[in-house]
Order: structure tokens, then C-alpha cells, then sequence
């Protein structure tokens, strides 16, 4: 017979708590082991190396098939960041980060910000998923030296040869790069450091991770905070042009209600419409300087490159507050700003993005059920997006993929939920879907807000009470009532002549 559920984690948490005292107390000596997992020192720094961070980081060696614990390995990049507290409880936070494709440990410290309340008491986990980042990353050169806007979502045939291509210099075997796979290891993790239980904090794609966690492993799952959630039945990349659409109309709307707004810069919509429509016919080549360099570059304006920067600068509301100006310029025969802007961000996401790991995921998990919705046809993005993630899958391995994956998760553990209301790729509605089949769960909306809410205002104190006490009721979510809206730029110095 086996010892009681209630007993086995007693037990657990003990394990946990001596082997972090044990840890801390051998800090002076450079290396320290927590459970089976060797650490040691290392700053955490995001791709522009302007965050660095302290933590203590090691390596979990795991199959990388996981039907074949005797084949290849792969190792996994981990990183603990320490909590504050001198006893922390033994159920620490593993962050999930988004993408597909983008490193956890790269990724937190720049929204390490939200966690501060969270770290009063408890430690944070960052682990790599397989492909990204330090755990044997998939990357595709060519897409990753190449952003900005040149690359041509709508030359099928050219996606098609990018991921041929990518295919050849892939250090591992992409059928093996799944969220199925992932979760796999976040359980192996779990199990090497000795913790009882875990809370889940994901972001975006992560959400997907996280709900796939709970539905495998609910007993060790104590708590989940979903962030920009992707409902388990949605399939990604089937919504973008509906979700993206109803973004810029709210954005664009709001300008609208201004009347500084719309007197300098009229409808944004029909300016966004008219420069798609006149670049369709004759893209243009930019003379404009590099932003991150400074060097005088040269590139070429397309259809295909606005509808992305649009897309890009609809995620947060700093950058949407200077959508109208730069859509303006660009409409008058100025488009330097909105190139240079376009290409710093696209570069910064290429940056962050290990595509192979993200064709691995989206190929298995998503490309066989899209097709091409003609209603996208009068869309900003239009049916682009999803031709070119079929275009790139034609030739993609895919991996398994479990018969439930696509189902709603149903789960008694408590969930907190997170929306921003202009969200162009996760919008409020989704959360709604997910806490339907939810029996303790709580959605908040975020006013004033896009995608990724926890780092915004209050956030960070409703979440840290969250995880500590897991009373969903007792979050008093007012103080998100008073987000306030970031007005449209007027100039580039800001919305004030």
C-alpha cells in the first residue's frame, strides 16, 4: 500500500525546504545542488542585454525522445531565482514564457517586475522548453538574420524553402519539440528538485503549457495564473486577422473619440487601408538610420511589412499610441519612422523566437486543423497568416500529438485568469472560454490594456496574494479600474502639440 496523497506531500515539502536551507547555506562556495540538480551563479539577461538579474542556473539532462529514456539526451537550462524570504514554502513558481519559441530565462527579466510580490515568499523556476533558448535550441538562421521587412509572408513558395532549409541545420529531431514533450520535462524538473507541488505562471503560449500541465498532472499542480490565455481548443493562428482587426478598430476608435487625434491625423483605418492598397501595387524602398546601429540603411516598404508592424504595435498601448502618427507619415510619403520602428521590433522578436521549436509546436499541434477563412480576405492581416504557417509546415515532421489535446481542460484546482482588453491575439473572450469549464477560476479584465496583463498596475500584488492565499474571492480587483489609457502621440515627442 502506498502512503496517503496528504502524507506523500508532507513528506515532499520537508524534502524541499531542507534541500533550499542546505542550498543557501552553502552559498559562499560557488556550486550548491537543490534535489538533484547542480547549480551555480549566473545573471539572467534579456536580448538586448540591458536587464541582468541574479539567479542560480544548472542543467537537467532528459530523453529527448520521451518513449526512449535510453536514447539521445538533451539538456535543459534552468534557472532558480530566489525568493526573499529565509523559509520559503516548498512549492515554488515555474514562469512559462510565450512564442512559441521564446527562452523563459531570456524572457524574465523584463517582466520581472510582476513576480516581485510573488518572490517575497516564494522561490521562481525558469526552465527553457526544449528548443528554446539554452535547452537545445531550434533555430533557423535565415529567418533569425533576416527580420524586418523584407521577408515575404505571401512568397509561399519562399516559406516553403525557409523551412526546408532550417531542417538541415536543426540540431535535434523536431518531432520531438511538442507541448506534450514540454510538459514532460516541466514534471521531470519538478520531480529532480524535490518540490511537492508547483504553481504555473504562463504568458501567452504559455498558457497552453500550463493548461496542459494541470490536465496531466493536477495532483501536483497547486495553483495556475494564465496570462494571455489560448484556450486548449483554439487553434492558433485561425483567429489572428478576426482578433487583430478587433484591436485596431478599438485603437483606432479611440483616436476617433479624440478630437486632437482626429484632427491631425483623420481615420487611421482608412489611411491603414489606403497605404496596404497603394503598397500592393508598388512597394517602396526606405532610405532611413537603423535605430539600434545608427547607420544609414536602405530597405523596402511593403503590403506584408505594414500589416506586421501594425500587428506589433497593437500588442501593448505604448506602441499603439504611436500607431495613427506613423501610419500618417508613412500615407504622406515619410515612412522612415514607421520602418525604423518596424524593424527594431521585428528584429527584437526574431531575436527572441527559436522558429524550428515554433514549427515544431505549430506544425503538430495546429497546422493540420487550419485552413485559409475567406471571411479574413477584408482583414488587415487577411488568410496570409495561416497560408504561410501551411506553407511552412508542408514539409515540417510532426510529433504526437494526444487525442484530448484540443479538448477543454476541466479542473478543480484554482486558476486565475488574466485579459488585457485590447489584446489583438488573446482577446477577453478567450478567457471567458476557459472559465466555463473551470470550477474555481476567476477572470479579470485589464482595462486600457494588450497582451500580457500581469506586469500592469496592481497586477503584481493580486498575484502574489493570489498564489499565497489562493482565495480568488478575496481579490479586490478595483484598483484596475483606474489603468489609465495611453492617448494617441501626436508628435514623437508625445500627444501634447
Amino acid at each position: 500500500m502506498g502512503l496517503p496523497l496528504h502524507r506523500v506531500r508532507a513528506i515532499g515539502a520537508a524534502i524541499f525546504l531542507a534541500l533550499c536551507a542546505a542550498a543557501a547555506g552553502t552559498a559562499a562556495a560557488g556550486s550548491r545542488t537543490l534535489g538533484t540538480l547542480d547549480l551555480a551563479p549566473c545573471d539572467l539577461s534579456d536580448t538586448a542585454g540591458t536587464e541582468i538579474l541574479q539567479a542560480e542556473c544548472g542543467t537537467l539532462k532528459v530523453p529527448e525522445n520521451p518513449a526512449a529514456p535510453g536514447g539521445k539526451t538533451i539538456g535543459l537550462k534552468i534557472a532558480l531565482v530566489h525568493a526573499r524570504a529565509t523559509d520559503p514554502p516548498s512549492d515554488p513558481v515555474f514562469f512559462l514564457a510565450g512564442g512559441p519559441g521564446q527562452s523563459a530565462l531570456g524572457s524574465y527579466p523584463s517582466i520581472a517586475g510582476a513576480f516581485e510580490r510573488i518572490r517575497e515568499k516564494r522561490h521562481v523556476v525558469l526552465v527553457d522548453q526544449r528548443g528554446t533558448g539554452g535547452s537545445n535550441r531550434l533555430a533557423c538562421r535565415e529567418l533569425e538574420e533576416a527580420p524586418g521587412l523584407l521577408q515575404g509572408a505571401d512568397d509561399l513558395e519562399g516559406q516553403k524553402r525557409l523551412a526546408r532549409d532550417c531542417l538541415d541545420d536543426l540540431p535535434g529531431d523536431p518531432r520531438f519539440y511538442t507541448t506534450s514533450d514540454a510538459v514532460h520535462d516541466l514534471e521531470a524538473v519538478r520531480v529532480a528538485i524535490g518540490a511537492p507541488a508547483i504553481n504555473l505562471v504562463g504568458g501567452s503560449y504559455g498558457t497552453r503549457v500550463a493548461q496542459e500541465y494541470l490536465r496531466r498532472h493536477p495532483e501536483t499542480t497547486r495553483s495556475v495564473i494564465l496570462d494571455g490565455v489560448a484556450p486548449a481548443e483554439v487553434i492558433l493562428g485561425a483567429d489572428h486577422a478576426k482578433n487583430l482587426d478587433a484591436a485596431l478598430a478599438a485603437i483606432f476608435g479611440r483616436c476617433a473619440g479624440s478630437q486632437a487625434c482626429r484632427e491631425t491625423f483623420g481615420d487611421p483605418r482608412e489611411t491603414l487601408r489606403r497605404l496596404l492598397t497603394d503598397l500592393r501595387r508598388s512597394p517602396r524602398a526606405v532610405v532611413f538610420t537603423d535605430p539600434k546601429t545608427g547607420a544609414t540603411v536602405t530597405d523596402t516598404l511593403t503590403a506584408d511589412g505594414v500589416r506586421a508592424v501594425a500587428r506589433l504595435f497593437a500588442y501593448q498601448p505604448e506602441t499603439a499610441a504611436i500607431l495613427p502618427l506613423v501610419l500618417h507619415e508613412a500615407a504622406q510619403g515619410r515612412p522612415q519612422a514607421l520602418v525604423a520602428h518596424g524593424r527594431l521590433m521585428l528584429g527584437a522578436l526574431s531575436a527572441q523566437i527559436a522558429h524550428g521549436m515554433q514549427l515544431s509546436v505549430m506544425c503538430t499541434e495546429d497546422a493540420p486543423f487550419l485552413k485559409p477563412d475567406p471571411a479574413d480576405t477584408g482583414t488587415v492581416l487577411g488568410p496570409i497568416f495561416v497560408e504561410a504557417i501551411l506553407a511552412q509546415c508542408a514539409s515540417w515532421p510532426r510529433g504526437a500529438l494526444p487525442e484530448d489535446f484540443h479538448r477543454p481542460v476541466v479542473s478543480d484546482r484554482p486558476v486565475l485568469i488574466l485579459s488585457g482588453e485590447l489584446d489583438p491575439v488573446t482577446p477577453p473572450r478567450y478567457g471567458d472560454q476557459v472559465l466555463k469549464d473551470l470550477r474555481r477560476a476567476r477572470h479579470l479584465v485589464v482595462p486600457n490594456v494588450g497582451h500580457i496583463a500581469m506586469m500592469r498596475g496592481c497586477m503584481p500584488r493580486l498575484a502574489g496574494q493570489f498564489i499565497e492565499t489562493l482565495d480568488l474571492k478575496a481579490l479586490d480587483a478595483t484598483c484596475l479600474d483606474r489603468m489609465p489609457a495611453v492617448p494617441a502621440f501626436l508628435t514623437h515627442n508625445g500627444w501634447k502639440p
